[in-house]
């Protein structure tokens, strides 16, 4: 599933091709066919993502949501569209660019009060100005759930998914399975300020890089990570392989049915 980062390259994408004009929308897979009519023909007024969530603001009071969810993907490209291949749940365009949307787990359009009953489910956003990382402590020092568990959960903390909260937690020196109760309050303004910082990374680079310049390919005169999702991490998919800073094989474990890495030795207590 797409990190946080990835929504709001997304929404800076679809805001620069089609903020401030009017769109032509359509389903041409059909299951969107309602919504796509509620929106065809008004002004995209603005883009915003709010952790995983996109939002399309357009004239009228009217928001397209979407989240990708497992499978979801956008497409774009300039001219005319081309003729509509396999399950296109929405298509967009105006004169000179068009966009498509496969697979998404959510595409909706909702009215304003629905949009601020989304936006109060969600914990802050990493990636937002208006994110207030208290609001998430408050929540996390109080549980005896797991860390890797409570920053993963879209309603404490909204954008990091997997590898984020995998990284951060070795870059900490904790392990994934530490009491939220025991996180102390400096340690949680040392997590959200690397999360801040690694997320804003992502949406420059497009994609997850987490290792300090000591430990780059370069710096260590190592290969560079082979991986589908891209990227130099630490620990996130290297299971079994050398921890990049002392040498300790990375475990893997399953946790809050997810698989969860860490170094037994740099994340060794709490």
């Amino acid at each position: 599933m797409p990190e946080g980062h990835t929504v709001h390259r997304l929404a800076a994408r679809h805001r620069a091709l089609f903020a401030g004009r009017r769109v032509t929308v359509s389903s041409p897979q059909g299951r969107f066919a309602a919504g796509a009519a509620e929106i065809s023909g008004r002004v995209l007024r603005e883009t915003e993502a709010a952790g995983k969530h996109l939002l399309h603001r357009y004239s009228g009071g009217r928001t397209l949501h979407v989240h990708l969810g497992l499978y979801g993907r956008f497409t774009d490209g300039t001219g005319d569209p081309p003729p509509p291949v396999g399950e296109v749940r929405l298509r967009m365009g105006r004169r000179g660019h068009w966009l498509e949307l496969r697979g998404p787990a959510a595409c909706e359009v909702l009215t304003a009060p629905e949009v601020e009953a989304l936006l109060a489910r969600l914990g802050p956003d990493p990636l937002r100005a208006d994110a207030d990382p208290q609001r998430a402590y408050a929540r996390i020092s109080t549980s005896d759930r797991p860390l890797a568990a409570l920053l993963m959960d879209q309603s404490i903390v909204a954008g990091p998914g997997v590898i984020y909260v995998t990284e951060v937690l070795f870059r900490a020196g904790l392990p994934p399975t530490t009491p939220g109760r025991m996180l102390a309050p400096e340690a949680w303004q040392g997590i959200w300020a690397d999360l801040v910082a690694l997320m804003r990374e992502g949406v420059e680079r497009g994609r997850i890089d987490t290792v300090h310049s000591r430990h780059t390919p370069e710096a260590m005169g190592r290969p560079p990570r082979v991986d589908r999702h891209g990227g130099e991490v630490y620990v996130y998919r290297r299971a079994g392989q050398p921890c990049l800073v002392c040498g300790t094989a990375v475990r893997t474990a399953t946790l809050a049915a997810r698989n969860s890495y860490w170094c037994p030795t740099c994340q060794a207590t709490w």
